[in-house]
């Protein structure tokens, strides 16, 4: 267990939070199927644990006996059977029961986004912080313009150095899920902003530079940590009266992903720019482009206008 956990952290470079989850969910399930063995962490799971009827058991304990959504009941089974997956790359199963276990139906939610207008209040209202703020104004607005320019991932925030950052070529590079390394395109202005927040952060004392330094920094040198940007995010956003929604950086993300689809962009290059595995993931977001496809006509036809009443039949 502790070598599949070590391998997703190195190998496969999942995020502390990630690994942290993962942690959780094989310790859950080593203790349903042997309660009794052991300290909790040095649990163990036997490939004897894994067969169809405990993998169903504990299916039905997370679902009735403690009441969990089909929503998290699938994350448990997704990563019990990655473990499963890496266990047949040892050698140690020869199949993977997870895939014979039915999962409980989820109901499919769409991805929250930030109006425009909502972001564009936001940008109003701190235009003079880049140039004229204080650092932590400087470092609050960045944190929120880098999710939503470039739709990065908040760990993928966390881990950017300045070397990650081609001025010359208006380029972020990004290391992301898989250990896999994209490039995102920057704006002229927002590499203005870059630029203007740079200079705060080399005129700080205790300033960290270099290549391998982190690109945004806290006042005292040091990285960013996942509590840091969720609060950020949290209070910059909660100033606009408008954005009633959750306030996280990931909604930042689905919010430019769903801007880029609306105004045009093909799910391919949309794909890229997030950095998701298979075109599905990135499919969810055509769900949101309908609802607003039926609004327009909904708004617009002249038969949707008049209930269906006297309209044209051409």
């Amino acid at each position: 267990m502790n070598g599949y956990l070590e391998y997703i952290e190195k190998i496969r470079r999942y995020s502390p939070r990630t690994v942290a989850i993962y942690a959780d969910v094989l310790r859950r399930y080593a203790e349903f199927t042997e309660p009794l063995q052991g300290e909790q962490n040095q649990r163990v799971i036997s490939p004897q644990q894994l067969d169809i009827q405990s993998l169903r058991a504990y299916e039905v304990h997370l679902l009735d006996d403690l009441g969990e959504s089909p929503r998290t009941v699938a994350l448990h089974m997704s990563v019990l059977g990655g473990y499963c997956r890496y266990l047949m790359r040892k050698g140690i199963l020869s199949s993977n029961p997870v895939k014979l276990v039915s999962r409980p139906k989820q109901e499919k939610r769409l991805p929250e986004f930030f109006r425009n207008e909502a972001l564009e209040s936001y940008y109003e209202s701190t235009k003079g912080v880049p140039e004229f703020g204080n650092y932590g104004q400087q470092l609050s607005r960045m944190v929120v313009s880098m999710l939503y320019n470039t739709g990065v991932r908040r760990a993928e925030l966390i881990s950017l150095n300045r070397s990650s950052l081609d001025m010359s070529r208006r380029t972020l590079r990004v290391r992301g899920k898989g250990d896999k390394l994209r490039e995102i395109p920057l704006t002229a202005s927002f590499c203005k902003e870059i630029s203007l927040y740079l200079q705060s952060v080399d005129s700080l004392k205790d300033c960290v530079t270099g290549p391998e330094a982190p690109l945004l920094q806290t006042e005292s040198g040091g990285r960013l940590y996942p509590m840091l940007v969720e609060r950020i995010v949290k209070q910059e956003l909660g100033s606009v009266g408008t954005i009633t929604s959750r306030k996280s950086p990931h909604v930042l993300r689905h919010t430019l992903a769903t801007e880029l689809l609306n105004d045009g962009a093909d799910l391919n290059s949309i794909k890229e720019l997030l950095g998701h595995s298979s075109l599905a993931a990135t499919q969810v977001y055509t769900h949101n482009s309908i609802e607003r496809l039926k609004s327009v006509y909904n708004n617009a036809h002249p038969r949707a206008k008049n209930g269906g009443k006297n309209g044209n039949q051409d």
